[in-house]
């Protein structure tokens, strides 16, 4: 492992170039996580995020070597999951884990939960992650993962918190009971979407607030220590770096709890700001 990134960081950031906003072409992308898996930054990166979409038709075919990790986002649905592992095997590429969402906003989660719970079932240890939007039923899908983990399913949660509309947005006391919720099921989770910079702050172009992805970690650290929603949503929505960095700092070689990490369109964005932070021991060219 590398010295430069603390434990704590490992593998927090996904490779997800090919997703909105960035929208890489494919070829470019794997060129780039080819280059992200060999760079002194190695240990933040986690795998190439891959719509199944992609996968199903075939775009990987001749653009990757043997041994290539990703992670699989079922954007066809989940019926289709095992049609895209499956079209996986020809190329030597071996999905890490598995990322999917279970219902729309105002659905029910519960039959998506138990779906993706069978298929993870019949997996070989891959990681599954039930995407699960933070609204009606929530809680419910919650107990259902925590009880399949606990029958040693390799299931967790997953959840947005961003994207093109405001309420795609979770607040900080929203983001920070549905931290805590985790922590009281000892169930890890993922975020997606909107994490672009290491603290909360306000995207002038979209006028939308932005979480801070050392915002959530010190968060996380929190709860999973024991503080309570009111305290925990304090240090999501602080904007000063001083009340976050802090207890990252403090906890640099611990490995990252309950936390898995989240997808980035850009390694060079949150990479910069943990080297400005000081949480990473930069000076060289990205």
């Amino acid at each position: 492992m590398s010295t430069q990134v603390p434990r704590l960081l490992t593998g927090l950031v996904d490779d997800a170039a090919v997703f909105p906003p960035g929208n890489a072409a494919l070829p470019d992308a794997v060129t780039a996580h080819r280059e992200h898996r060999t760079a002194w930054y190695a240990d933040l990166v986690g795998p190439l995020l891959l719509p199944a979409s992609e996968i199903v038709r075939g775009a990987l075919r001749g653009l990757v070597d043997p041994g290539l990790v990703i992670g699989l986002i079922g954007d066809t649905g989940l019926d289709r999951l095992p049609e895209a592992l499956a079209a996986l095997t020809p190329d030597g590429v071996t999905a890490r884990q598995v990322e999917a969402p279970v219902a729309k906003r105002g659905e029910d989660p519960q039959p998506g939960v138990a779906q993706l719970a069978a298929f993870a079932g019949r997996l070989d240890g891959t990681a599954v992650y039930a995407e699960i939007p933070l609204t009606f039923g929530l809680m419910g899908a919650l107990d259902a993962l925590a009880r399949a983990r606990a029958d040693g399913l390799p299931v967790a949660a997953k959840f947005r918190t961003g994207g093109l509309a405001a309420e795609l947005f979770p607040t900080p006391v929203e983001l920070a009971a549905v931290i805590c919720a985790c922590r009281e099921r000892d169930l890890p989770f993922k975020l997606t979407a909107g994490l672009h910079h290491a603290i909360r702050h306000r995207d002038p172009e979209t006028g939308f607030t932005h979480h801070g992805f050392v915002n959530v970690l010190a968060a996380t650290l929190a709860a999973v220590e024991g503080a309570e929603v009111d305290a925990v949503a304090e240090l999501l929505a602080a904007t000063d770096p001083l009340r976050v960095v802090e207890s990252a700092r403090a906890r640099r070689e611990a490995q990252r709890p309950l936390w898995a990490g989240y997808g980035s369109c850009s390694i060079a964005e949150p990479l910069t700001d943990l080297i400005r932070l000081g949480l990473v021991n930069g000076g060289y060219d990205l």
